[in-house]
């Protein structure tokens, strides 16, 4: 079956469409009842967060566009601390598109949300008539988390002397979205997932953890830019602690990339206070998807340059955040 502007009209096509992938892959109690507004159970703090999802190709090596819609949003909740809960998805698809393409999506997404404990309670579809630069499908969200009324965490909180950790390496779901645009072969995947079990670990175990970030479009330079204006401090990082696979520093040599401004979707960077820092990387080395994590440098009173990177030859290098394009439809 193709998608086509019928199934955009929100008669029985819609209908069909709807009840023969969406319905049948998110299905859940909320989401049965079809109503206008889903009714959830609350909590006394809420975190929300909307996102929308663009990548060329849809599918890539280590996921799709569909797993990575829900981990985007998930872990933008865990990096405010919050416990995920709810998700709505809206699906915007090219007339056109093979309906088996928008299913995979439906079926990761689902696959996804099982896996990080969340429900899909709403959703919406539309279909337009060109849709072609985005690959035929784009995917909006929006997460809903709870949050403890003792858990404050933010870049505003970081303090001087505090440990920055990352969680891994950098640059995976750029090179291996560029790899795959460029079809070039190698062995770079995607690291695009779900950041629940190191984040529930770290706030379960009650260490001072004062700001998160997940290292997604801008790169590692982008975030610790934002965590410098938003703290007045100034975050300084060794070169020669910064994890990157060999594969995606040779990747990065030949066309002349610069690891710390690409994206991943599954890694993250932490401030951490340093009497708690070296628990909390033990405890992220623990996790499946932490055990690269290492502690790349530390907050500082403020200095006249925000980000300063120590080089390998001793030197220093100012750190900008990433400016122009960078690579589009990356997520």
């Amino acid at each position: 079956m193709k998608i086509t502007m019928a199934h955009g009209s929100g008669g029985e096509e819609t209908e069909k469409l709807i009840s023969r992938i969406f319905a049948a892959h998110f299905q859940n109690e909320i989401l049965d009842e079809m109503e206008d507004a889903a009714a959830v159970p609350g909590a006394e703090r809420l975190a929300l967060t909307t996102d929308s999802f663009v990548v060329e190709p849809l599918v890539f090596p280590g996921g799709d566009i569909g797993k990575l819609g829900v981990c985007g949003t998930v872990n933008d909740l865990l990096m405010r601390g919050a416990v995920p809960k709810y998700l709505t998805c809206g699906f915007i698809l090219e007339a056109g598109t093979d309906a088996a393409v928008v299913e995979q999506a439906a079926a990761s997404m689902a696959q996804a949300a099982a896996e990080a404990g969340v429900l899909i309670v709403a959703g919406d579809t539309k279909v337009v008539e060109n849709a072609h630069e985005a690959g035929g499908i784009v995917i909006n969200t929006a997460g809903v988390g709870f949050l403890h009324r003792d858990v404050q965490i933010t870049p505003s909180g970081i303090r001087p002397g505090d440990c920055l950790i990352l969680s891994g390496s950098l640059g995976d779901h750029h090179a291996a979205i560029l790899s795959a645009r460029m079809r070039i072969e190698n062995h770079i995947r995607s690291d695009v997932g779900l950041l629940t079990e190191p984040v529930s670990i770290l706030l379960g175990e009650k260490l001072a953890v004062h700001a998160m970030r997940d290292v997604t479009r801008g790169g590692l330079a982008t975030i610790l830019s934002e965590f410098a204006k938003r703290s007045g401090l100034t975050m300084r990082i060794r070169e020669s602690a910064l994890p990157v696979h060999p594969e995606v520093r040779d990747f990065c040599g030949i066309l002349g990339l610069d690891p710390l401004t690409m994206g991943n979707e599954g890694k993250f960077v932490a401030a951490v206070d340093a009497a708690d820092a070296e628990t909390a990387l033990k405890l992220i080395r623990d996790t499946a998807c932490g055990r690269e994590a290492v502690i790349i440098g530390e907050v500082t009173e403020r200095a006249e340059v925000p980000v300063i990177l120590e080089t390998k030859i001793g030197g220093e290098r100012v750190v900008t955040p990433l400016t122009g394009e960078g690579l589009p439809r990356i997520c």
